[in-house]
């Protein structure tokens, strides 16, 4: 059986069925990409795993993690000014990182050609918020495609490379969490005959690529005649129309909710005629009004803010048509996936007659109690915030930052009071120092993000001398997406990298109390946390241990598989619950008559638990193999 990155490396046309992170590479490597960047955020990862499984010495393109978005999106701009096709990709709340240096590509010359690929988030199933990316391109005047499957997520690519090495500038395509993983056969072509070699033929007579006063407005300038000329591109496919000469209503729409309203009409009493859009900025005008000509009512269906709405009612407003255009018709309409529910209730709000209301499916379905998220059994972020807990009066004041740590917000743990973006935490936190005397600050960030976008924050705490103590969880990779690498885990997607102390990066920078501990030593953790917040100034404790998950991962890959569970010795326990109540591994389970048992199924025998326990009822007792 073929691997992956074999699959992928299939020389002649095939056909296969893969997730629409999985077809975007095998667009690259036809479309003859040079170099890929990005930074690892959920729902693109994926597109990472699929270049990972070509091995090295076979991939046709450079690919990196860079240490964030920002840096990503000037790694790839700097390869196509030097004459190389490039992409990066990145998750919704990366396009804000990336966005200072992304908002100026659109009035360069982009000599190699460049493609944005952004995993928009609807629904917030991995994000901290519904961010609609669409308003961003606008801004940013970039080209936007939108597929709404695996096989137009393979074409649509490459109609971005065509548009971008045309016209050679920036385009985006837009891909949401059920686009991006969702499976379909695909029919690929062929890979080219020969690779192309990198070029070298950056030259600063191809911009000018220094935007100082004197070139904004030519740049500008420029940057809108491309779009104009993208505009009415003759070679574009933007739209496609599903109609019946008959049919008096339409839907204009495009992406993942043009396949809900699909199979939402299965169920209709009469067809609609969908007009989908393939490129959502800048908008077909030509089309939209001809679909206006040809219809009675018309439905702007779109999942989140009203983007293309506000402009289909400007082209029906200056071309006086009679056609009845609806939006969206509530709040409720602006926010979650459009599902084929959701896309169903939305339909019958829009026509009643032809639209039955969608069967709630859980009306007469039991009850299930909630599972929360949770760390990991083993994780060290568990000891970490049960030790740091103890240390804290109540008043005490905590920020979260980006990460698995993150869950330290729930219960029982309730580290973590505020969240904002990655890397805010020294600087949240600074600001709640300021002028209170009386509740300590604490503040959490992880090894990933502290590289990601926490070293000005922690610059601007030295230098301005802010009193709080910040701690950083440091795992040794970047956990939450999938355990990618980063500059302090000693490797990158290539092997070995240097390895990037965060210990002397602090020194460098100045922070003068310094201290580090395996967050397994609780007590003594404990008792460090009491004498940073005693102590005046900004202070760091680097509380680490290896993401437990990733380390029996990796066992498990060399062969060792012996596990030592920790068993509950009945006759010594009083059940006084602090392993489940307090500490919360999930390891431990309350049986209907009030004992504590482990869950052998979830036990890796790391023994963290062990110290918490008053009545010293947990231990060692046996070796298991499994």
């Amino acid at each position: 059986m073929k691997s992956l990155g074999d699959v992928l490396l299939t020389a002649d046309p095939f056909s296969e069925i893969v997730m629409g992170d999985t077809a975007i590479v095998r667009a690259m490597a036809e479309s003859g990409v040079k170099v890929v960047s990005s930074y690892p955020g959920s729902p693109t990862p994926e597109i990472a795993d699929a270049i990972l499984s070509i091995p090295l010495e076979k991939r046709p393109f450079y690919f990196e993690f860079s240490v964030n978005e920002k840096v990503a999106t000037e790694v790839a701009y700097g390869a196509s000014i030097q004459g190389n096709l490039s992409v990066v990709f990145f998750k919704s709340v990366g396009m804000n990182v990336a966005l200072d240096s992304l908002v100026q590509l659109s009035m360069m010359e982009l000599m190699g050609g460049m493609v944005i690929v952004l995993g928009d988030d609807p629904g917030a199933n991995s994000s901290q918020n519904e961010q609609d990316n669409r308003h961003l391109c606008r801004l940013s005047y970039l080209p936007l495609l939108e597929p709404a499957t695996p096989n137009e997520v393979y074409s649509m690519f490459k109609e971005a490379v065509r548009i971008s090495t045309t016209f050679r500038m920036p385009v985006a395509l837009r891909l949401t969490t059920h686009v991006c993983h969702a499976k379909e056969k695909v029919s690929f072509g062929s890979l080219p005959s020969s690779q192309k070699a990198f070029q070298s033929i950056f030259d600063p007579a191809n911009g000018p690529y220094v935007p100082i006063t004197s070139a904004v407005f030519p740049l500008k300038r420029k940057a809108l005649q491309k779009l104009d000329q993208v505009l009415y591109d003759p070679e574009a496919q933007v739209v496609e129309l599903i109609a019946n000469p008959s049919v008096s209503k339409g839907v204009i729409c495009s992406g993942f909710p043009y396949l809900s309203l699909r199979e939402s009409m299965l169920n209709a009493k009469e067809p609609v005629n969908i007009l989908k859009l393939n490129r959502v900025y800048p908008l077909p005008e030509k089309e939209i009004l001809a679909f206006f000509d040809q219809h009675q009512e018309v439905k702007v269906l779109e999942e989140l803010d009203d983007s293309i709405e506000k402009d289909i009612l400007a082209f029906a407003y200056q071309s006086k048509t009679l056609c009845k255009i609806i939006g969206k018709q509530d709040l409720e309409d602006s926010i979650g996936e459009y599902t084929p529910e959701k896309v169903t209730d939305i339909m019958h709000k829009t026509w009643p007659e032809l639209f039955p209301k969608t069967i709630d499916p859980t009306k007469d379905r039991e009850t299930i109690t909630p599972r929360p998220a949770q760390m990991c059994p083993g994780c060290g972020h568990r000891s970490a915030f049960y030790a740091v807990k103890k240390a804290l009066p109540p008043e005490t004041i905590t920020v979260a930052d980006i990460g698995c740590h993150s869950l330290g917000f729930l219960k029982p743990y309730e580290m973590g009071q505020m969240l904002l973006s990655m890397g805010h935490c020294t600087g949240t936190a600074a600001g709640l120092s300021l002028g209170n005397k009386t509740r300590p600050v604490v503040a959490f960030i992880g090894d990933s993000t502290f590289f990601h976008a926490g070293l000005p924050g922690i610059i601007n705490a030295i230098y301005n001398q802010h009193h709080l103590t910040l701690i950083v969880m440091e795992n040794g990779t970047t956990a939450m997406t999938g355990h990618q690498g980063h500059p302090g885990s000693g490797g990158n997607v290539r092997g070995e990298a240097p390895k990037i102390s965060i210990r002397k990066v602090l020194e460098a920078f100045g922070v003068e109390s310094i201290q580090e501990i395996d967050t397994y030593q609780q007590a003594e953790l404990t008792e460090m946390v009491k004498k940073a917040i005693a102590t005046p100034g900004f202070k760091v404790i680097i509380a680490r241990h290896p993401c437990m998950l990733k380390f029996m991962r990796d066992r498990r890959r060399k062969g060792v598989v012996t596990i030592n569970p920790v068993e509950v010795d009945q006759k010594v326990c009083n059940q006084l619950y602090e392993c489940i109540d307090t500490f919360a591994c999930p390891t431990f389970q309350r049986t209907p008559e009030g004992k504590i048992v482990t869950q052998h199924d979830l036990c890796i025998g790391d023994q963290s638990c062990v110290a918490v326990c008053p009545s010293k009822a947990l231990g060692v007792k046996e070796e298991k193999t499994s």
